[in-house]
Parts: C-alpha cells; structure tokens; sequence
C-alpha cells in the first residue's frame, strides 16, 4: 500500500498530512502561517514553510511508501522565479500600498463580463499584484523566467517542473477568461501572460522530488509530485461528480459558496460574486465571505463549543440579532457590523453579548449570510440541485439548524468527513478520474420543527429590516 502527502496551505495555518490508499489519515503536523515585512510590500511567510517542510517530512512515519505528492493553496498569491530560485516573494493579499496603481490597474484589465473578477478590496485580485509589481520592481521583473500560482510554486519547489493550473489562474485574479480558457488580453498585452508556465491539470504528474531534495527530505526518489490546487476548488473537486450540479459551501476563513450547475449571468460583483474556474475548466458561480473571521468576531474570545440549542433559544428569547459585515469582503463590503437586541443597536458590539451566547450569535450570523449566497446561485440547474456542507461550520448544530430551516424546499447535505475538504480534495487530485466519485460522507441535515422554524424566520425579517433601516 501507498501515501500520499499532502500539503495544505491556508491563509492561517499549513497542514501536512500523510494518507493513506483508503483515505486514512496516518500523520498530521500544522504550522501557523506568518506574514513578514519585505523591504516593499507584507510577503508571505515562504522562508519559514520552507524551514518546516525541512523540518517536518523527514520526520513523517512511514516515509518510504510516499508515492504522491499534492498541493493546496489559498488563492491570491503568485511566485516569481528565474528558473532556479525565487525573485519576488509572494504579497500578503492583505496588504494595501497600492495606491494609483490601483485606479491605474482597473483602466487596463478587462471587465467582469470577461474575467468573472470582480474589483475587490487589498490585494485579492492578483492580478492587481502583478500590475503593481511590474510597475515598482523593474530590475526584478526583467530577471522573471515564470509567475507560478502559489500551489504551483510549492511544486516546482519540489520537483523544479515549472506549471500553471486553471483553478488558480481563475481565483478572482482578473488574469484569466474562463469562458474562453485562455488569459485575459490586458495579461497578454502587457507581456505578463507570457511569463505564465505550461498549462497542465491539477491532477497531472510533473515528475519526482528533485534528487537532492529527496535525500533532505528523506523521501522515496520515486516519490511524483502533482501540479496543484486552489484550495476552494479543491473542496469543490471532491463533490463535482459524487453530488452532480450540487451547490457547495466550504466553510473556513472564507467560506466559499460555489454552484457549477448555475449561470453567471446573473452575478453581481459588488457582491462579492464571482466566476471561479474548477479543475476540468469549467466556469463556476461563486459567492462568499470571510465566515471564519467574522465567527470569530463575534465569539469575542468565547469558546465556539458554546454554539448549542439550548443557547440558540436562550439567544432568540432574548433578542439578539447580528446585522453584516465583520470582515473586508464579502456582499456588504464597506458596510459596518452591528449587535441588536430586541431592535436597538448596541455600541459594545458583540461585547454586549453574554459569552455563553456569543458563538450561537456568530454562528446565526454565519448561516444568515450562507444562506442568502445560496439563494443569490440558485439558477439554472443550481436552483433544484442538492446543497452540500463541508468545513468546520458543517459540525456546528446551530448553524446546521438554521441553515436546514432557511433552504426549507432543498436538499442540504452536510459532509460527515473527518479529513477537510481541502485536503480530501488534493488526495483525490492524486489519483483522478479514478477517485473522483468516492463518496459516503454525506448525510441530511435534520429537519427542524415547526415552532423553532418560526421563530428562526421571524428572526432572519428583523435581520432585513434592520439592515433598511441603517
């Protein structure tokens, strides 16, 4: 029997995780991700990943049977390299220094109706980034061989085969036309696309570990290594064919809504909604927010156990209610988030809150919000198609609840997989199409009673008339 090894990068932490032939988790490490101050612009972290990778995988049980290697990233993120080592690390896509260039970069880069980008705050479109970059590092660029997507970077560090890959070429960068597949013409007229790297799948074998590397890492040097992921599409991968046309919500930092059975037609950039691009090049509508961050805003340091029915009653009695926006993205972007009861704002925000209430709050809020993403897919094969739960909010029973009681008329799965689904995802990729409709992780979420669905209705009207009345 073989492994696989996956690497996992978030925008908070980095997992690595060994599994095995049946899908079993064998080892896992984490390292927490930490943007360091370059000279020019906030970079992500690659020294320290690097010095954990070293650190880490020599140390991995059962080494010898690693056969595959695959990789996940965050979106947002692209390497530049000569060919053999780096030359401008990645930008933190929090960062914010872009000042004219920003008006400037929007002039040159295509529409919404042609990139499924939309304009978003920082340094979310990457395509923004590289813009930024060829305009203030001359000397650096004209030592650029290739512009890697950050998973893709990671395995050319592995196995020095340079690649590019739909799904990250495609994440809101404003560099790639999903509905033609190819890049968009600002890239190609200001030369950037020609530094992009062979187009190869995410699920292709770019060859072993380099030899040298091997021997550091104490890895098979008949370990393959494979062209990488977004993350987000690969949560969708690991659904695309087990739940056809399913509408999948991947909860995490961001959760991610995307719905490959719908449309684009009727997105709506201010929204955040946009048009990712999956593994096989297909056009996917997606909308999202920044779910785990504003969760987490809202707990206010309380423990997200608290999150229970007993505390979602006690919370709706008492009247609380959360009205949007948390975080720097999402459909109210620029709108600032506020804490009711019983119709009055409270200035204390969530502080005002008791703590043991916080979380069934932070988790109302998060289903809110999922659901009316959902609503806002729900066209064409999309509007009847199963809905499917992943992530760390598919274990929560508050969020469930209201969720299950706000897409009454749909089915809503949620996934019973202990392994995120980022990773699972990745351990598919490595072995694709054969793996690509496993599944038995799924199960309904329960229906909820009359009374409490009622009530979580009543709820979610006060919610909307309070966001009118702002």
């Amino acid at each position: 029997m073989t492994h696989t090894l996956i690497l996992d990068i978030g925008k908070t932490n980095a997992k690595l995780l060994l599994i095995n032939e049946a899908g079993e988790v064998l080892a896992r490490e984490v390292q927490a991700n930490e943007a360091v101050q370059g000279p020019d612009y906030l970079e992500l972290g690659v020294a320290a990943l690097e010095a954990w990778l070293l650190r880490c995988i020599p140390a991995l049980p059962q080494r010898e049977r690693i056969a595959h290697l695959h990789i996940s990233t965050h979106g947002a993120a692209f390497c530049a390299i000569d060919g053999e080592r780096l030359v401008l690390p990645p930008m933190d896509y929090e960062w914010d220094g872009y000042g004219a260039h920003r008006e400037a970069f929007h002039r040159l880069a295509d529409g919404f109706d042609a990139t499924g980008s939309p304009d978003l705050p920082l340094g979310l479109n990457a395509g923004l980034q590289l813009y930024w970059l060829q305009q203030t590092q001359p000397a650096a660029w004209q030592r650029i061989r290739y512009w890697l997507p950050y998973p893709q970077y990671w395995a050319w560090w592995f196995s020095g085969v340079a690649a590019s890959e739909v799904s990250s070429l495609g994440c809101h960068t404003h560099l790639w036309l999903p509905e033609r597949q190819q890049p968009a013409a600002w890239a190609r007229r200001a030369g950037i696309a020609d530094l992009f790297a062979p187009l190869r799948p995410a699920w292709e074998v770019l060859g072993p570990v380099k030899p040298d590397l091997a021997v550091r890492l104490q890895l098979p040097t008949t370990c393959q290594v494979h062209v990488g992921v977004h993350d987000s599409n690969a949560c969708l991968a690991r659904h695309l064919h087990a739940v056809p046309h399913g509408t999948v919500v991947s909860t995490g930092t961001w959760c991610v809504v995307m719905a490959p059975g719908g449309t684009a037609a009727a997105l709506t950039p201010g929204r955040d909604e946009l048009v990712n691009v999956s593994v096989e090049g297909g056009a996917v509508p997606t909308a999202r927010f920044m779910g785990g961050r504003e969760f987490a805003a809202l707990c206010g340091g309380a423990d997200p156990a608290l999150a229970t029915l007993a505390a979602l009653d006690e919370l709706l009695a008492q009247g609380w209610a959360a009205t949007p926006s948390f975080a720097e993205a999402g459909p109210y972007q620029g709108q600032q988030g506020r804490v009711w009861q019983h119709g009055l704002v409270q200035a204390a925000g969530a502080q005002a809150v008791p703590a043991h209430l916080r979380p069934a709050l932070a988790a109302l809020y998060g289903a809110d919000i999922t659901a009316e993403l959902v609503a806002s897919l729900a066209n064409g094969a999309a509007a009847s198609a199963p809905v499917v739960v992943e992530g760390p909010l598919a274990g929560n029973v508050v969020y469930n609840t209201a969720l299950s009681a706000w897409l009454a008329g749909r089915r809503v799965l949620r996934s019973t997989d202990a392994l995120e689904g980022t990773a699972r995802g990745a351990w598919m990729l490595a072995d694709w199409p054969a793996r690509a409709r496993l599944s038995g992780w799924y199960e309904p979420l329960p229906e909820v009673g009359q009374d409490l669905q009622q009530r979580l209705h009543r709820y979610r009207n006060q919610r909307t008339a309070l966001l009118v009345s702002i």
